[in-house]
């Protein structure tokens, strides 16, 4: 615990996604206060003809009452 899945479109660097991932896990860390070695990070490219089929509608759309942030708007 916690598992995170990023999704996102085909095109960062493989060091961008290391980054990213590393990032993740040292946040998750601080604001959890967990072990490192509790957290994995998964990034999932997906082309950008099937991310309304593949990301928005499962896991937005249909998914909006367990959205932190919602696409767009910036409640912090």
């Amino acid at each position: 615990m916690p598992h995170v899945i990023v999704k996102l479109w085909p095109g960062p660097t493989e060091r961008q996604k290391q980054d990213l991932a590393k990032a993740i896990v040292e946040d998750l860390v601080d604001t959890l206060q967990t072990s490192e070695d509790s957290v994995s990070v998964a990034i999932e490219e997906i082309k950008a003809q099937d991310w309304m089929e593949k990301v928005y509608w499962p896991d937005i759309g249909e998914k909006a009452a367990q959205l932190y942030k919602i696409p767009g708007y910036q409640p912090f």
